[in-house]
């Protein structure tokens, strides 16, 4: 009884913890899947919703006002890689490592430390347990998705939404109807990185802590996260991809939580999660060959019994 209540707490803290990744893997999936482009700010931007969520928390502010002013500090780190991939003409990849090396600075600037704790401090999340080791995080956490979900479900479907989604798809045909790609770049980064921002800041209340290095492999946690999603629950429409990101987050750290408890060490994570995201992007792959096969195979023979009659 022990044991199955043990296993059952570590799986109620990874759901909790998992609802705060979704956040990351929602604006993850926004760069990767909705705009196609490749962005690596989400390893400092992550970081910088941390530090400013922290770092106010402990100066007094209220820990929502210290979630929305890491959320803008994410925008405006998004907005700088998109106005260097734009503007600069850099490469989208370089854009985003460039970024990501100018945060590093830019977070021990904002933190002034490279650890802030938040014991006895005031956070979104209430003190107190629930049941099997869970805390409040489990009864809000649901809710913070939920909403950010259905915003991001609308803001998709505007006539921004769209002109991202269609620059993303095709720029070369977005920008012959007079859109300008530039904005919806810019646009679409700063929002990816926002969420990412803002999943920092809840993920550092949780913790209690904000961490200079915390922010290290976000975007393939966030990619394994987003694959892991599509795999398992399908892509057929934007509210199903968004839940289908946010239940890959959660599976994702389920599969973390289980391994560690049954004998794999942490320094065996990265590795563990390279592996998760390496089958799911082959197994998808495999399938679609075999249907591919398949229909060829079929073909062969309705042609061949075409040319037997």
């Amino acid at each position: 009884m022990a044991f199955l209540s043990s296993l059952l707490g570590s799986i109620v803290g990874s759901v909790e913890l998992g609802l705060m990744y979704a956040i990351m893997a929602l604006g993850v999936y926004l760069t990767y899947r909705v705009l196609d482009f490749p962005d690596l700010t989400v390893d400092g931007s992550f970081t910088t919703g941390a530090g400013i969520a922290a770092g106010m928390i402990v100066a007094g502010y209220s820990p929502w006002l210290a979630t929305g002013v890491a959320f803008l500090g994410g925008l405006a780190a998004g907005a700088v890689t998109g106005l260097l991939h734009t503007k600069g003409g850099i490469n989208p990849l370089l854009s985003g490592i460039l970024m990501m090396i100018a945060l590093y600075t830019i977070n021990y600037r904002i933190m002034g430390r490279p650890n802030i704790p938040l014991l006895n401090q005031e956070t979104v999340f209430p003190d107190g347990s629930l049941f099997l080791g869970s805390t409040y995080a489990l009864l809000m956490a649901p809710i913070i998705v939920l909403v950010l979900k259905l915003l991001l479900d609308w803001f998709l479907r505007t006539d921004l939404g769209m002109a991202i989604r269609a620059t993303g798809d095709n720029a070369r045909m977005v920008r012959s109807f007079g859109v300008n790609t530039d904005n919806t770049i810019v646009t679409g980064v700063s929002l990816s990185n926002g969420l990412v921002a803002m999943a920092g800041a809840f993920v550092a209340q949780y913790q209690g802590f904000a961490d200079l290095q915390m922010g290290i492999g976000m975007i393939v946690i966030g990619l394994a996260s987003v694959i892991i999603g599509e795999v398992i629950f399908g892509v057929r429409s934007i509210w199903r991809t968004t839940l289908a990101v946010i239940l890959g987050a959660v599976v994702y750290r389920i599969v973390i939580a289980l391994s560690i408890r049954y004998g794999l060490e942490a320094s065996d994570m990265k590795l563990m999660t390279a592996l998760i995201v390496t089958v799911a992007l082959i197994v998808p792959m495999v399938n679609k060959r075999r249907r591919q096969r398949l229909v060829g195979r079929k073909r062969s023979l309705e042609l061949t019994e075409e040319a037997g009659t």
